[in-house]
């Protein structure tokens, strides 16, 4: 796989990502309330992760059984915009425990685990980290 543009804007998203959502995360946690922080540091989450989500949609998969391109990684897209509907409506509905709890699964399932595989032999990320290292 070469470095596209997509490439550029999905990586540059996905570590913005990985970065933004321990703040958001933080600045609302139990006895500490930081809303102007959390609301904008959540806002941009959103933000990066949709566009993480949709710079997926043009990135074929190489190696990985694929239908048109898209093979079981791209399954990730929908899940996580479907995810970001249900964790605002129920912040915009006052259930924010549900709310809270589905921002962190999204967080360490879609940032922490999913950028955990692109370490993966193989993965171009992975390679530069390999090489950088060696």
């Amino acid at each position: 796989m070469s470095f596209t543009p997509f490439v550029a804007i999905h990586t540059a998203a996905a570590l913005a990502a990985v970065v933004i959502g321990p703040l958001a995360l933080w600045s609302r946690r139990s006895g500490h309330v930081r809303t102007r922080l959390h609301r904008g540091a959540g806002y941009a989450w959103v933000t990066v992760m949709v566009v993480t989500a949709l710079s997926a949609l043009f990135i074929p998969a190489a190696r990985l059984p694929h239908i048109a391109g898209f093979g079981p990684i791209h399954l990730l897209v929908p899940f996580v915009l479907v995810m970001l509907v249900v964790a605002m409506r129920h912040m915009l509905q006052g259930r924010l425990q549900a709310h809270r709890q589905t921002m962190l699964q999204l967080y360490i399932g879609a940032c922490l685990v999913a950028g955990a595989f692109t370490l993966l032999p193989g993965r171009l990320l992975g390679q530069w980290v390999r090489s950088l290292l060696a």
